[in-house]
């Protein structure tokens, strides 16, 4: 479940911080809070997709 938190924060990153324009630390905190409102709303499963076989992991 840590590469689903990853790739939550990660979303977070590239869609609320990077992009951003805060004029203080209430309005970044009051960013990411609406931020997680809508994204609750609207989340989906995340999807699993191995591009490359060769890089699965391997039971021996």
């Amino acid at each position: 479940w840590m590469n689903q938190v990853e790739i939550w924060f990660s979303k977070l990153q590239r869609e609320v911080i990077d992009r951003g324009i805060f004029t203080s630390v209430a309005d970044l905190r009051r960013k990411i809070l609406r931020y997680i409102r809508l994204y609750g709303k609207s989340a989906k499963p995340f999807r699993w997709k191995y591009s490359d076989p060769r890089r699965r992991i391997q039971s021996w």
